[in-house]
């Protein structure tokens, strides 16, 4: 099989159609079998194995993170990918108007979250930030103009922020029993509720010693390595108080919610990227 060269122009235009069909159905909450589709594109691609397509559809997950596109999840993004593959992906979705609504729909819906929690696996590993040794992007030059930016869309749904924000404090409380400090677990503040969003963090909670986290919620719908925004004033927050600043991410919300946790400055714990500019 010709797996380490270049595909085709017509292999690409074929994995992209069936990736985007079932990037469809995990938006629109649809069931598909991921093993299935690998099946038929095996034979639709002879000269590509399965550890090939499932490569190929990781580089396809890297090129939506980077244009702030969702992907579909199991689907971990893998940089350094064949310039052919980024453009083409541009191109098919600035033509295809129907995805775009479905992920405008995605972004803004109430969330969905489970009635049980499962405390004791609610917190997993963080993933690792893209590499900032990854290829740049050949397609930074020519960024779509599509209608819906999903990072960004997703942000603004107050409804999904209280929910993540809403889980993060039930399981600070669960901690802080677990720890025997029922009296701490009920001085926990839902700051962004009583003060607003200009604190710079959400939660006020503590460690079993008494001492002050400070908590800042991202919430998603989608797998945890989501990109997510934050303000120049959370950052500089986090940069003045780095022992106490913890990030919660909630990913997954609506299936199975989850949440990893990076601690310190934000712009040491995490890869960020400037993506708007004030000026006078």
């Amino acid at each position: 099989m010709a797996t380490g060269k270049d595909w085709t122009q017509a292999e690409i235009d074929t994995i992209v159609a069936d990736y985007m069909t079932m990037l469809t159905l995990e938006i629109c909450g649809q069931p598909y079998n991921k093993a299935a589709h690998n099946r038929t594109l095996q034979a639709k691609l002879p000269q590509r194995s399965r550890s090939a397509i499932e490569f190929k559809h990781q580089n396809i997950s890297a090129v939506l993170r980077d244009i702030d596109q969702p992907w579909i999840p199991g689907y971990k993004p893998m940089g350094n990918h064949q310039t052919a593959l980024a453009l083409h992906i541009v191109d098919w979705l600035e033509q295809h108007g129907e995805l775009q609504l479905h992920i405008a729909q995605h972004a803004d819906q109430a969330p969905a979250t489970p009635s049980k929690i499962d405390w004791q696996s609610f917190i997993t590993p963080a993933p690792k930030p893209p590499s900032a040794q990854e290829t740049p992007a050949p397609y930074t030059t020519k960024r779509p103009t599509l209608a819906v930016d999903y990072s960004a869309r997703q942000a603004r749904n107050t409804a999904l922020g209280l929910a993540g924000e809403q889980l993060v404090l039930g399981y600070e409380q669960q901690r802080l029993i677990h720890a025997g400090q029922e009296s701490l677990a009920a001085k926990i503040e839902h700051i962004a509720k009583t003060q607003g969003d200009g604190a710079g963090f959400d939660i006020l909670s503590f460690n079993p010693d008494s001492s002050e986290r400070f908590i800042e919620v991202k919430t998603t719908t989608l797998a945890a390595a989501t990109p997510f925004y934050l303000s120049r004033n959370e950052l500089l927050f986090s940069k003045a108080h780095a022992s106490q600043y913890h990030l919660y991410r909630v990913f997954d919300l609506n299936k199975k919610p989850r949440a990893f946790v990076r601690s310190g400055a934000l712009d040491q714990s995490c890869r960020l990227e400037a993506v708007a500019w004030r000026g006078w």
